[in-house]
């Protein structure tokens, strides 16, 4: 799968929220984008991409 343009590789049976803890990303201060499409935080846990998926992680930033 390709995630945020560089090609990973995860197993099959991990879903958004697996993902996101793998990479070490707090789920509470990103969006994540599947195959074009938004994923709402309440259903990473639905979402199982495959190899031909194409994630976009999404971080806030704040400033002042």
């Amino acid at each position: 799968m390709i995630i945020n343009g560089e090609e990973m590789n995860f197993a099959h049976n991990l879903n958004i929220e697996d993902i996101l803890n793998k990479l070490n990303v707090n789920k509470d201060n990103v969006v994540v984008e599947m195959d074009l499409n938004i994923i709402k935080k309440e259903n990473y846990k639905e979402f199982y991409p495959d190899e031909s998926s194409k994630i976009e992680i999404i971080n806030f930033v704040g400033g002042g």
